[in-house]
């Protein structure tokens, strides 16, 4: 527990610091844990914390974790790991945000196979930077993928994601993304009747949290040095 503690403490300090460099407030911008790897105990551990979102990229480890913590009533799951098809029924049913919707067909089988009376918050994965080795439409895929999403009434376009390549690019990479999230605005009111959904950048993780949050991120997502090394 307490170098769980002091790891958030730390985490949640570094985020303050940047908000305020930056002019923003610290409520406008959300930690999630990613907790993959990580055995249900140390959820429970950062849930007793006060944390309450939780990443997750890998589908079988993540259900098991999610059905032995259904007591922990507050607590939202992010699935923020590649999309397989044969997968999203399973995501649909468990998970409260999706990060990783990159092509249309996705989408329509996570709106098919929703769960009745459930709406999925969804985001597009940018590949900002044109990895080969990360996931993600391009900027010029997006508005198409936009207006796809936007027609699927058991989801909920929220906003972009994104991974970038390498640190030292975050920031023109992160503040390109806030501009293709403004950009993607006009599509969002459009179809949806109003864009006041449209409010999410999931981008930054440890090495860049700073350049992430000055750009406007408003989900940074936090593994390793939250619950320590990967197993």
């Amino acid at each position: 527990m307490n170098k769980l503690e002091s790891n958030l403490a730390a985490i949640n300090q570094r985020i303050e610091a940047a908000c305020a460099s930056s002019g923003r407030s610290p409520r406008d911008v959300l930690l999630i844990g990613v907790s993959k790897t990580k055995p249900a105990g140390d959820v429970r551990l950062a849930y007793e914390l006060g944390l309450r979102h939780f990443g997750e990229n890998y589908l079988a480890e993540a259900i098991e974790k999610i059905n032995s913590t259904r007591d922990l009533q507050q607590a939202v799951w992010h699935f923020i790991g590649r999309i397989q098809s044969n997968k999203t029924r399973q995501i649909a049913e468990h998970f409260d945000w999706v990060h990783t919707v990159d092509r249309p067909k996705i989408a329509q089988r996570l709106n098919d196979q929703c769960p009745p009376g459930k709406r999925l918050n969804v985001l597009l994965q940018v590949n900002i930077d044109a990895d080969p080795n990360k996931g993600g439409i391009s900027p010029e895929q997006a508005d198409t993928l936009l207006q796809a999403v936007c027609k699927l009434p058991n989801l909920q376009p929220r906003g972009l994601m994104t991974i970038l390549a390498a640190p030292d690019s975050a920031g023109v990479g992160y503040r390109s993304m806030a501009q293709l999230a403004a950009d993607l605005r006009p599509t969002v009111t459009r179809l949806c009747g109003g864009a006041g959904g449209w409010d999410t950048l999931s981008m930054g993780m440890t090495a860049d949290l700073d350049a992430a949050v000055a750009a406007g991120a408003t989900q940074i997502r936090i593994g390793t040095a939250l619950f320590g090394p990967r197993t």
